[in-house]
């Protein structure tokens, strides 16, 4: 599968991920998929207040719950991190996009965000 056909895929099962957690009601107010070059790899980055209250294991066991009543499973899904919303890379995406009228589709790339480099991506929500 070529590098296009993939990049199509994570967008299509990201856009699934984040319906499913709508779903769930659990308030993602902040949702992009980067490719993270530490990780050398796509991550849906996900940031909500409501998972901010939670443990890290509890977020985890939210997200897993929704994916699973929506039929997601784990090889359809890019990976995922849950950050906080006062995490250094959330709070510079919002200070990128956050004054922006409709960011759902803005392109990442070429740039740091908190700690770190992404080099390519796409914004679903900044709010």
């Amino acid at each position: 599968m070529d590098k296009a056909a993939l990049v199509n895929l994570e967008l299509v099962n990201a856009e699934k991920m984040l319906a499913a957690m709508d779903s769930a009601e659990l308030g993602i107010s902040v949702a992009a998929l980067a490719f993270i070059t530490v990780y050398n790899g796509f991550r849906l980055v996900i940031a909500s207040r409501k998972l901010d209250a939670e443990g890290l294991l509890q977020r985890h066991h939210l997200i897993n719950v929704a994916l699973r009543a929506a039929g997601i499973g784990g090889l359809d899904e890019p990976s995922f991190l849950i950050m906080k919303t006062t995490d250094p890379f959330i709070r510079d995406l919002k200070r990128a996009f956050g004054k922006t009228k409709d960011v759902c589709g803005a392109r990442l790339g070429g740039q740091s965000f908190g700690d770190w480099y992404v080099e390519d991506g796409i914004v679903y929500r900044i709010s």
